[in-house]
């Protein structure tokens, strides 16, 4: 006799899971993530093949915000829903690379790798941009995201159990599974040079803000990845970006402990309800 898989359970309001992963600071390291996850072989042709983030940035990253916040804030069937529609849409995105390999966006490895980097990237937040989290809050955050990769379809034997096996897998695939390819320079080319936003705004009067907010948005990416793939991205790191990269975080600490907690999550809801009025106009 098998026993019977738990249901899975989107995060509740209150929960470790619902206080931290939408903190506006982890915003901060979105660019870092998605650093991360195509550089994996199969992310990364994925990308390279049926995205148009190099042509519509802007427009990838509101649906993704939109996607993520309405799993872990839209409430059980919301969340399901969403998960539900976030994998019938990644079935087609399959092919062969351009080593040969073979791809498909639901490969459970890569799938997996795509929920650790949201799993890490709000806990390496915390940690840049504030006092991070206690042992008690980060394993109960572990167990929040832990369900949320059950949400999205990950099966029971494909997440860690804990936080310590979690650092572990994650240390892994960073050493040995990770790649330099041509994703990852897109993806460094697209942050250095930000597209406008909107068609109206004048290229002459884009240019130098894009250029302004490209250098702290460089900064918290390169600056938070593991130095073993800054070196093998090719992206330079001294102790210049370094004295930049803490003086910059202070400054948003400082700015951080003045927020209330529920004003630094309220994009979040205001989100969520973007994506139920999303699914209830596609019934």
């Amino acid at each position: 006799m098998t026993d019977t898989p738990a249901p899975v359970r989107a995060p509740r309001p209150g929960e470790a899971a619902w206080r931290r992963f939408g903190d506006v600071r982890s915003l901060l390291m979105g660019p870092q993530l998605l650093l991360l996850q195509v550089a994996h072989p199969v992310v990364g042709a994925g990308v390279l093949e049926h995205s148009e983030f190099r042509k519509h940035p802007w427009r990838r990253l509101w649906r993704t915000l939109v996607s993520l916040s309405t799993v872990v804030y839209g409430g059980q069937e919301t969340a399901v829903a969403e998960a539900t529609r976030v994998r019938g849409e990644h079935t087609t995105i399959k092919g062969v690379d351009e080593d040969g390999r073979r791809y498909h966006a639901l490969h459970p490895e890569a799938y997996h790798w795509v929920h650790a980097t949201l799993v890490k990237g709000p806990v390496d937040a915390h940690r840049l941009f504030g006092p991070g989290l206690e042992r008690a809050e980060l394993d109960a955050y572990y167990t929040g995201l832990r369900e949320v990769g059950r949400v999205w379809g990950l099966a029971e034997h494909h997440l860690p159990p804990d936080w310590e096996s979690f650092l572990r897998y994650y240390d892994a695939m960073v050493h040995d599974r990770l790649e330099h390819n041509r994703a990852v320079d897109d993806v460094v080319w697209v942050l250095a040079h930000p597209a406008s936003p909107s068609t109206r705004i004048p290229r002459a009067l884009w240019e130098p803000v894009g250029t302004l907010l490209s250098r702290p948005v460089l900064l918290v990416t390169v600056g938070s990845l593991p130095p073993v793939l800054r070196e093998r991205f090719g992206l330079h790191w001294g102790p210049r970006q370094e004295r930049s990269l803490r003086r910059l975080a202070a400054a948003v600490r400082a700015a951080s402990a003045l927020t209330p907690p529920p004003l630094r999550r309220a994009h979040t809801r205001a989100l969520a309800a973007v994506g139920r009025r999303q699914q209830n106009g596609n019934r």
